[in-house]
């Protein structure tokens, strides 16, 4: 699913009203009606309570009052707050006021003590200003942003908060509204995937309206949003006869003492994603861990009891994983170093393989073409440098990826794939019970099972943040977010995968 900019958005709207010789009032109507539609679903148990509806003098303003009229037709106790503008309004906007009830009366908003207290159990919904915006918000509208902001009703905003930027970063002082939900059309924005932006978001759906697909999909974009019609596209079917040596044989260079832990998560969810065979290299202290926890694994023990110094025989694997557990003895870091200078097949590097390779200019350098490298933000900013914001790391991202020709999983709530041709893929799936040691070290072994099966590294990285965000949603789902733990997203791999199986078949 692309991820249009603001104008993109607009000229989808104009070249839709055009194509199908519609007004833009009517297409208007179509997002109104989609919008009403979700609304009534999402808050049916709150029929009863008061609607406080707030609109700016442009199109946005426009739904918020096509809006209230419909909610009014669904027995709705609906009140209209308009932002007074000197008699600026878009001209969908007067229309949209023209159709309203006669049991709708507008009050408008000309200062601060026009506006309305606003009850605890009320729903406001920010229709003052959608993707246009291309300015801060300045004068009695920031006043009105705190007023609504410090209010304990339920917010909704539709299409976008007020004040803030689809796609560009607002300044930290900006007045945006804080929404509880926010409901646009068609296409998410970028800003709803940020982690900067999320208090003013909320939680975020989409709804389609019809918009022109050839227009979208003509439309040039270098940020895209991984709907389920990917990923399962991307899943092979296993062939009939197919044997463990058809899926691949990894490697996976892990663990130290006190941290073998992560060695079996990740190894855990290598197998539990389709790999032939896997090899685990650790320090002498983990055999027995390993025999016992993944006896499906084969292991071969470094020489040294609590950390691995000496790089094994690369030469019969399909792909390598390396870094969960690792630590960063000096004997580690100088197997790191060799790695990245001999191997012939592609890597998956996390954690303190990360880590080591950021303290080291050269090893940067090293860094094989292909590879994947798996951070979380703080082991990103280590190896790409400070952002001063979101849209800034995507800049440090691109640029990475490209200086290095690899391929960056940074890891979040919509995890981004950064890419050596400029673009990125955001993660659909996921949730906050995710956020607890050792799910990097599941997803590493993911992606590295995927990379031994011959995936390519971009279809490794889409699939396995899809699966490994899936195999969450799974859990969360029995077990709930606060007592999901990493192990969890192993033990639903496989019910992920049968989800993204039977997607395919549909």
């Amino acid at each position: 699913m692309k991820i249009l900019t603001a104008a993109q958005t607009r000229a989808a709207d104009a070249y839709t009203a055009e194509q199908e010789n519609i007004p833009s009032l009517e297409l208007m109507e179509r997002a109104v009606s989609a919008f009403v539609n979700w609304y009534l679903n999402k808050f049916s148990n709150r029929v009863k309570k008061p609607v406080l509806i707030f609109c700016g003098p442009g199109n946005n303003g426009g739904d918020g009052l096509a809006i209230a009229r419909l909610l009014h037709q669904h027995q709705y106790v609906v009140q209209v707050y308009i932002l007074a503008s000197n008699n600026k309004y878009a001209p969908d906007f007067t229309a949209n006021l023209n159709r309203l009830p006669e049991a709708i009366i507008p009050q408008y908003l000309n200062q601060i003590s026009d506006f309305p207290q606003i009850p605890d159990n009320a729903m406001v919904l920010d229709a003052l200003f959608g993707t246009g915006l291309n300015r801060p918000l300045t004068g009695l509208i920031t006043d009105l942003v705190r007023h609504i902001n410090q209010s304990s009703a339920m917010v909704v905003a539709v299409d976008m908060p007020a004040g803030l930027f689809a796609d560009v970063p607002n300044a930290p002082t900006d007045a945006i509204i804080e929404a509880d939900y926010t409901l646009s059309f068609e296409l998410p924005k970028l800003a709803f995937l940020l982690p900067g932006t999320a208090q003013y978001v909320g939680e975020w759906t989409v709804v389609p309206i019809g918009l022109n697909a050839d227009f979208i999909s003509q439309s040039p974009s270098t940020h895209f949003y991984i709907s389920p019609e990917v990923p399962a596209k991307i899943l092979k079917i296993r062939p009939k006869y197919g044997h463990k040596g058809s899926f691949g044989h990894a490697l996976l260079i892990s663990g130290s003492y006190g941290k073998m832990g992560a060695t079996v998560l990740s190894s855990r969810a290598c197998l539990r994603s389709g790999v032939g065979l896997l090899t685990v290299y650790c320090p002498a202290v983990g055999y027995n861990i390993l025999q016992t926890a993944v006896p499906e694994a084969m292991t071969l023990t470094d020489p040294e009891d609590n950390y691995t110094s000496q790089l094994p025989d690369i030469t019969t694997y399909n792909a390598i994983g390396i870094g969960p557990g690792l630590g960063k003895e000096a004997a580690t870091r100088e197997l790191v170093s060799k790695l990245l200078e001999t191997t012939k097949v592609p890597l998956v590097i996390d954690a303190d393989a990360l880590n080591i390779i950021s303290e080291n200019e050269n090893f940067k350098k090293s860094i094989p073409e292909g590879s994947i490298l798996t951070p979380h933000p703080k082991e990103f900013e280590r190896l790409a440098g400070k952002a001063q914001n979101d849209y800034y790391r995507l800049t440090l991202l691109k640029d990475f990826c490209q200086q290095h020709n690899c391929y960056v999983v940074l890891k979040g709530a919509h995890t981004c794939i950064g890419t050596p041709e400029g673009t990125y893929y955001f993660n659909s799936t996921g949730n906050p019970g995710m956020a607890t040691g050792g799910t990097g070290d599941v997803l590493t072994g993911i992606i590295t099972a995927l990379v031994a099966q011959q995936y390519s590294p971009l279809e490794a990285c889409i699939l396995g943040v899809y699966l490994h965000g899936l195999a969450g949603d799974l859990a969360k789902a029995n077990l709930g977010e606060q007592a999901l733990l990493a192990s969890d997203i192993v033990s639903y791999l496989g019910q992920a995968f049968l989800t993204l199986n039977a997607h395919k078949l549909n």
